[in-house]
Parts: structure tokens; C-alpha cells; sequence
């Protein structure tokens, strides 16, 4: 279905309806297409969310727990590229 932005103000509520239940609803403007009306896929939305915890929670351990790098690296700005004191 293809409806007019400036008619879509008025119909909004029926076209979410009409999309949530599966219908294809396309938004025009000057007759062009301009916008499609999609349900949101809420499996996609939780699989995302836990990769993106997943990658901060391995970040912090990275870290370590005061949030600098680890104890063997704590010290290298001590010492230039050759190992000398800097």
C-alpha cells in the first residue's frame, strides 16, 4: 500500500497497524517513494544488545580492575623504544 506522507499524518496510527500485521506500507512523497513502514524484529534488537554487553564486559577485563593496563605493561612509559630509561 502507498500512501502520502501528508496523508499518512492522519492515518498513522491504522498504518503501523496495517505494517505490525504484515502489509507492505510505503510512504510517498510527490508521488516518489520516500519511506517503508517495517515492524521492529525485537530477537535482532536482544542478540545485539547482548554482543555489544559482551564486547564492553572483555574490554573491562582487558583493563584490568583499575581500569589502566594490566601490571606488565604498567611501566613501560618509564622506558623508551630500546628498553633505556626515558
Amino acid at each position: 500500500m502507498r500512501v502520502s506522507v501528508s496523508e499518512a499524518k492522519a492515518r498513522l496510527t491504522d498504518l503501523v497497524r496495517r505494517a505490525e500485521g504484515g502489509d507492505e506500507v510505503i510512504l510517498t512523497r510527490r508521488g516518489q517513494p520516500a519511506v517503508r513502514l517495517v515492524p521492529v524484529d525485537m530477537e535482532s534488537i536482544r542478540v545485539r544488545r547482548l554482543r555489544v554487553i559482551d564486547e564492553v564486559i572483555e574490554a573491562a577485563r582487558r583493563r584490568g580492575p583499575d581500569g589502566g593496563p594490566d601490571a606488565a605493561r604498567s611501566a613501560d612509559w618509564l622506558y623508551d623504544e630500546n628498553g633505556l630509561p626515558a
